[in-house]
């Protein structure tokens, strides 16, 4: 057995405040990286192209920090259950470090990883990172996990938080032998997205890598977190952190970006500043919450929360959800917000809660349908806040006010009052006056001229109708 330590990055693509990072380098061990392609994850027809750009990106920029530090990164692809367990006896690593992950199949995967590696003589070491409290940190006075986020908030923010975490990554070149050796995996250099199936042409919403979400934060924080509260439901500013892609695969530190939110507190004497810098805090909480959810009830990435809802009535029209994939409802602020989604691999959080009200509540389509779109097409695609916010929408998750209906034109006149963000995305409205846009009143004559399509459904009677079949299934009147 060497001195040497394999750390594997799965969620966690950065060498600064890695808790399992710091842990290995302070063991006086060599210590090397190895990031997998799953080709289990790779083929899923839930993939993105432009996710698997942003994360070739940031693969690119973690080996340079590892040859920064004298020491390298390396790649494999296949299945992770054979491909590490084999990496590590061959390198005859004396230990293999990762993160934990919350996802059911991450689980499943990590497990099996383990008892192989431990059955070799093999150490295994893994701790929380993504998380600023472990999934048994937040629990109800009965030892419960929470089901509502109010009450979930209240605990989670009352805990003090962890520090960011110092790493020192000591200089590590591989000997001849064991580079010998390495031919037995065998390792392969760092693919393109393109050498790997997926083709992105736009682009990227955020560049990749550690040094680019560190100056996206420090942005963030200098232009526009005190006035979050304000500006964060308005699609057309500049209003939110644009982290989420930074945050889904570890290129930042939870504990960096939370120390963060407490300097800006503390810089701040403003009232309505705090306000603001609390509710960005707060969306950080609902991420958590997400994915402490998907823990431990792991059935919400197969299905329904709410068991009315499991066997809901769905209509499930496929032309109709073409034309929502499309963006082409006939009702402006859903067809921007699709279009957006469809160019740049994004969406507005409000842009996306008023599509998903509109598939679900409108076209009452199954909402999994629109779950499994967004991930085909989100840079930030993430299973628990994409399932957790589509739930949600679909009044089949966990919320004690489920029956929420978004009208998709008060919703316009409230959060676009000029119409900017769907004149931006929607341009054969350009010349429509922004009244007949808001309102939905846009002449058929006119539709027609600018190539603008009939609303698809008629909200008012779509809203009846689902009221009706959602008491049906609840066994209530609504």
């Amino acid at each position: 057995m060497s001195d040497l330590i394999l750390f594997w990055h799965r969620r966690d693509l950065r060498v600064s405040d890695s808790i399992g990072l710091a842990q290995a380098c302070n063991t006086n061990a060599r210590v090397i990286g190895v990031f997998c392609f799953d080709r289990a994850i790779l083929t899923n027809d839930s993939v993105a192209p432009a996710r698997v750009t942003y994360l070739v990106g940031c693969l690119q920029s973690l080996a340079k920090d590892y040859r920064r530090a004298g020491s390298q990164l390396l790649f494999v692809e296949g299945n992770p259950v054979v491909k590490i367990p084999l990496l590590a006896t061959t390198l005859k690593a004396q230990a293999v470090y990762w993160h934990l992950d919350i996802e059911p199949y991450s689980q499943t995967r990590d497990e099996s990883i383990a008892t192989t590696l431990k059955s070799d003589g093999i150490e295994v070491h893994t701790n929380w990172d993504q998380l600023l409290h472990a999934p048994s940190e937040i629990i109800t006075g009965n030892k419960q996990p929470y089901t509502v986020y109010t009450p979930f908030w209240r605990n989670w923010n009352s805990r003090s938080k962890p520090a960011p975490v110092e790493v020192k990554l000591p200089p590590c070149q591989l000997d001849a032998t064991e580079l010998t050796d390495l031919a037995q995996v065998p390792t392969i250099d760092l693919p393109t997205a393109k050498d790997l199936g997926f083709t992105w042409e736009n682009p990227l919403k955020l560049e990749p890598g550690t040094s680019a979400a560190a100056r996206e934060l420090a942005e963030f924080c200098d232009r526009s977190i005190c006035e979050y509260d304000e500006q964060r439901n308005y699609p057309a500013l500049t209003g939110t952190s644009g982290l989420s892609a930074a945050l889904k695969f570890g290129v930042i530190g939870i504990r960096t970006v939370w120390a963060a939110t407490i300097e800006a507190m503390a810089q701040t004497s403003s009232d309505e500043a705090r306000a603001g810098i609390t509710t960005w805090q707060q969306e950080l909480a609902w991420r958590e919450f997400y994915q402490q959810a998907m823990y431990h009830f792991p059935s919400l990435a197969q299905g329904a929360y709410r068991d009315p809802l499991k066997h809901f009535p769905w209509q499930d029209d496929q032309n109709r959800f073409d034309a929502w994939c499309r963006g082409e409802t006939g009702y402006p602020i859903v067809d921007a917000a699709m279009r957006q989604l469809n160019e740049i691999g994004w969406m507005h959080n409000r842009c996306r809660m008023i599509v998903a009200s509109f598939l679900t509540k409108d076209l009452i389509i199954n909402w999994q349908w629109g779950e499994k779109y967004f991930m085909q097409r989100l840079i930030d695609g993430d299973l628990s806040a994409n399932n957790g916010g589509w739930q949600w929408s679909a009044s089949s998750g966990m919320d004690p006010k489920p029956l929420r209906i978004f009208n998709p034109y008060t919703q316009a006149q409230k959060f676009d009052p000029e119409a900017d963000y769907i004149r931006q995305w929607v341009p054969e409205l350009k010349s429509v006056e922004t009244n007949l846009i808001l309102s939905g009143n846009i002449p058929p004559l006119t539709r027609h001229q600018i190539g603008y399509p009939l609303p698809i459904v008629d909200h008012s009677v779509q809203q009846r109708l689902f009221k009706d079949l959602y008491a049906s299934v609840k066994g209530v009147a609504v």
